[in-house]
């Protein structure tokens, strides 16, 4: 490897890392005000580190676990306990803030769990599931069957959007955002693991103090701009 190849990883390395933590940011500041919606990403979080472990065990237990505790109280915080008023920390509104979302926002997330939402009672009227699965005789043979598809529709959704970006925005992006998503379990559980102390003093709103920048300080463009 020459020195040109060697600057180039640097490179590739040092934009990812930048637009990671621009991500992260954007995505804590945006949507993440809420001390309820923090702890519920809180006990989401430890939810889907479960989940990755039992996933090389049980892949069964691990989509059911996935999407029936941590994914739901993850999104119920989102739709329920975020304010969709005026955003004064940030200056922006909702509509706007809904717009730059790299990930799924709400609209993308109501699709999204419609799907899920709609696939046990696909499974129930039909307990093939349009002939992929062998009838079902038992509650657990159900819970198998609804698993799997589970278990398909989430992988799916992450490599659908991830592909998306690399359309409407950029590969670099889309990495980006697929690491984001892997990893922001093991995030969320350093930066909200404080949430629920903070909650039960009283506090409802993160006053998000560390959203001001002293003076001094660098005012650095979001890069979540697509759609």
């Amino acid at each position: 490897m020459n020195a040109h190849q060697v600057t180039e990883e640097q490179s590739f390395f040092k934009r990812f890392a930048k637009e990671l933590r621009v991500q992260r940011w954007d995505d804590h500041r945006f949507y993440h005000q809420s001390r309820i919606n923090q702890s519920l990403h809180f006990f989401s979080c430890i939810s889907f580190m479960i989940m990755y472990a039992m996933i090389v065990i049980n892949p069964s237990v691990a989509a059911l676990l996935g999407w029936l505790v941590a994914m739901s109280s993850r999104q119920i915080g989102h739709f329920f306990f975020e304010s969709r008023d005026f955003d004064k920390t940030n200056e922006k509104s909702h509509d706007y803030k809904e717009s730059v979302k790299v990930g799924y926002n709400l609209s993308r997330k109501r699709i999204l769990m419609g799907l899920v939402a709609g696939v046990p009672i696909v499974l129930y009227f039909d307990p093939t599931f349009f002939g992929i699965f062998q009838a079902y005789t038992s509650f657990e043979e159900f819970l198998y069957s609804l698993s799997m598809v589970w278990l398909v529709q989430g992988i799916a959704a992450l490599i659908f959007r991830t592909i998306h970006l690399f359309f409407i925005r950029d590969v670099m992006t889309g990495i980006v955002w697929f690491t984001k998503i892997l990893t922001d379990p093991f995030h969320d559980f350093k930066i909200y693991w404080k949430s629920p102390f903070y909650l039960l003093k009283g506090q409802l709103i993160d006053p998000m103090d560390h959203c001001f920048l002293e003076e001094g300080d660098e005012v650095e463009e979001p890069l979540t701009t697509s759609r």
